[in-house]
């Protein structure tokens, strides 16, 4: 049996039952091998896991809270979206360990306790992970999961969301659904699968460096208080926008403006950064983050606002995946997990639905599972940073194994 995906999206009152019989339809009488589920806190996440293992023969689960759904048919929010994955070429291993937030390394652990290292016949390993997603740790879970994993992996996933209420957030594992929490979901393939991350900004200030740091939370830039220098950083830009840095005042005026003026971490590569995205201010002035600021990483101020870049963002990342796999000789294709932030779709707004629909035009007739997160999670063998901000991440599964494309179901 090829491998097959299916997606449905379920709103209002049987929103999470609505969604998993609609797509246990479309899935036929094969077993399935994993599901997806992302839900919006409007729904009460134990009786949404509860009714999709119900409805899946208690197969295998990954999933969260989230802050936004959609799925190759309809972009939501307050929805539940499921994906059902059916495959003969995958394997698929679980884990789920709390207390992330206090102390990351003993949670991966855990997990990593519970997985196998290598499946016979199945030479091939991605990790997805899940992340509580007001911990502050995706950039130390994510270079846990490399240490500990093995450096051969692919590693993509998000931080779970709350549609921005900043409350509490969920991830979903088997029967498992819990707070302050990492999961994990190893997937040992016959066929490779294939990643690529993507994000719509450009470097707006000079370089900068944070002088103070601690954890989170940026408190100096070039020795002086975070948000006046991002105040100065973005004014002018900002003035040809209609709007005055200095007069912003509440909280939500501000965190609205740092949605288009994120943080843009230095990497590796010249002229590529990693996006950081400054969630908060506090009253001295410093700002937080979803992940760790390291004391003296230099970064640029960046800018967000040309909303085509935005747009594109998640055109550019389906485009980049798929030309990886049609390189390694595979052009038919099962589906596409995509990890959007859910800052992007703030900033996109009513747009939003015109970069899904981008990435069917660069993958036609293939189904699409999306979620919101606080925080996206994309790491290749070679690499040593994966965590990001404001950024597209997607993951693309073949369909069948290269060369038989032409094979009858």
């Amino acid at each position: 049996m090829a491998t097959k995906l299916v997606t449905s999206l379920g709103k209002g009152r049987n929103a999470a039952k609505d969604a998993v019989q609609h797509a246990r339809e479309k899935l036929g009488d094969v077993p399935v091998t994993l599901s997806f589920v992302y839900s919006s806190p409007v729904y009460e996440p134990r009786e949404v896991v509860d009714t999709v293992r119900a409805e899946t023969d208690n197969a295998h689960l990954i999933g969260a809270s989230s802050a936004g759904e959609f799925t190759e048919r309809e972009v939501e929010r307050g929805s539940v979206v499921v994906g059902l994955l059916a495959s003969d070429d995958i394997e698929v291993f679980t884990a789920i360990a709390e207390g992330v937030k206090q102390d990351p390394e003993s949670a991966m652990l855990k997990v990593v306790s519970k997985l196998p290292r290598k499946v016979e016949n199945h030479p091939h390993l991605t990790v997805i992970l899940t992340v509580d997603g007001l911990s502050g740790v995706g950039e130390e879970v994510t270079l846990l999961a490399l240490y500990l994993l093995g450096k051969e992996l692919k590693i993509v996933g998000g931080m779970a969301g709350d549609d921005f209420r900043m409350e509490k957030t969920f991830v979903f594992v088997d029967d498992n659904v819990c707070t302050d929490a990492v999961g994990v979901c190893l997937i040992a393939s016959k066929m490779p699968l294939f990643t690529a991350v993507k994000h719509g900004h450009t470097p707006l200030s000079r370089a900068l460096r944070a002088t103070r740091a601690r954890g989170n939370v940026l408190y100096e830039i070039n020795n002086q208080p975070a948000w006046e220098v991002w105040k100065k950083e973005t004014a002018e830009a900002a003035r040809r926008r209609g709007i005055e840095v200095k007069e912003l005042k509440t909280a939500a005026e501000i965190a609205q403006f740092l949605t288009n003026y994120p943080l843009g971490l230095a990497t590796e590569k010249e002229g590529e950064y990693k996006i950081r995205w400054p969630s908060g201010i506090n009253e001295d002035g410093s700002l937080n983050f979803t992940c760790g600021i390291a004391e003296g990483a230099v970064f640029r101020v960046m800018d967000g606002s040309n909303l085509e870049a935005q747009i594109k963002a998640m055109e550019e990342a389906a485009l980049i995946a798929r030309h990886s796999a049609e390189e390694a000789g595979y052009h038919d294709f099962a589906g596409i997990l995509i990890f959007d932030c859910a800052v992007r779709q703030l900033m996109l707004g009513d747009k939003f639905g015109e970069s899904v629909a981008r990435v069917k035009r660069v993958l036609p007739d293939v189904p699409i599972l999306g979620w919101e997160t606080y925080g996206e999670i994309r790491l290749e063998p070679g690499q040593f940073s994966g965590f990001h901000n404001t950024t597209s991440v997607v993951l693309l599964l073949p369909g069948v194994e290269k060369g038989d494309e032409n094979e009858e179901e």
